[in-house]
């Protein structure tokens, strides 16, 4: 299969943390066995919400830093800004025209806005810009430029690739060839919900999120803070209920797993000896991770010179792409 194409945005908001890792950093990287790999950072959908330039900047270095630092291998996969390959934009320009503005109307983010304005007495539209409302046909744009067979998303971000899917098949019987290959969704059933400190979904909108490059004092401290139940330390415990043991499996063998299980349902083991377990294997698996990451963080030119390669490359690419498709409609 290594004929396919895979493609996978990265939008620089946020530190990373290790709900980001298991959920979408470590399934994509390990697309790279099976697929050609396309990695861009998605800096233009990025403005629709962040405004502060340098904030800007440093997210596109942290993203760059973080999927390096965790295995990406510009040798072996296409890495990219999203800015620095023009050519997405034209595609842009030309989806517009297939595009329905009814399609748009249903878009899971704009909707989620209109209805959160209207509860709140607000005007449907208050505050959401055409960067928003446009999204998914930029992000089509995105996909459908590199001849993209598969996209590995989660559910809540299917609706947009079947639009791109719905987009790229108006464009084709528009014309009657298949002018944009039409990608399918790769769900990944396998991928882990994480966990977090307080027990939901490890979310930065929770507020309860382990910074992925944390320093070894500040993750111990994060892990001491996990919510727990009152069960003494004589009482045989549930792992299966536990948000200590949800997260050391992640990073435990199969065989340190069920040793730890045993502990559980033995009872004798107090909550501070099972996150002290949990610091410790996490901090053994990830100082690698956070070594790489300090380095590539304090050598920006470095990644600079390693995105503007990936993009060159990639507007090659691009440059190919759009350029028939402006003659198979006209343009040129």
């Amino acid at each position: 299969m290594k004929h396919k194409i895979a493609c996978t945005g990265i939008k620089p908001t946020g530190v990373p943390h290790i709900g980001n890792y298991f959920g979408a950093i470590k399934p994509a990287l390990a697309l790279a066995e099976e697929y050609q790999t396309r990695y861009f950072i998605a800096d233009y959908h990025a403005i629709n919400s962040m405004r502060d330039p340098e904030e800007l900047r440093l997210r596109t270095y942290d993203v760059a830093a973080t999927w390096l630092a965790c295995g990406l291998d510009p040798e072996k996969s296409l890495v990219y800004r999203q800015s620095q390959v023009p050519e997405t934009f034209d595609l842009t320009l030309i989806l517009m025209a297939f595009t329905a503005k009814g399609l748009m109307n249903r878009a899971h983010a704009y909707k989620a806005m209109v209805d959160q304005n209207l509860q709140n007495g607000k005007d449907p539209d208050d505050g959401i810009n055409m960067g928003l409302f446009t999204y998914p046909v930029l992000m089509a744009a995105d996909i459908l430029l590199f001849d993209t067979d598969v996209v590995p998303v989660g559910r809540d971000q299917q609706q947009h690739l079947e639009m791109t899917a719905d987009i790229a098949q108006a464009v084709n019987a528009n014309y009657g060839k298949p002018l944009l290959t039409v990608p399918v969704p790769l769900i990944q059933e396998n991928t882990h919900t994480v966990i977090g400190l307080d027990g939901r979904k490890m979310s930065k909108s929770y507020h309860n999120t382990i910074p992925l490059f944390l320093p070894a004092k500040q993750m111990r401290k994060l892990i001491m803070k996990i919510v727990t139940n009152s069960q003494t330390i004589e009482e045989s415990k549930d792992p299966d209920s536990c948000n200590v043991f949800s997260l050391y499996r992640l990073f435990a063998s199969a065989e340190q797993t069920e040793e730890m299980r045993k502990l559980y349902l033995a009872g004798g083991m107090g909550w501070g000896q099972a996150k002290q377990a949990l610091f410790e294997i996490m901090d053994n698996q990830l100082s690698d991770f956070r070594t790489r990451y300090n380095d590539l963080i304090a050598n920006r030119d470095y990644i600079d010179q390693i995105l503007a390669e990936g993009s060159a490359r990639a507007r090659e690419l691009a440059v190919q792409k759009v350029g028939y498709l402006k003659k198979e409609i006209g343009v040129a």
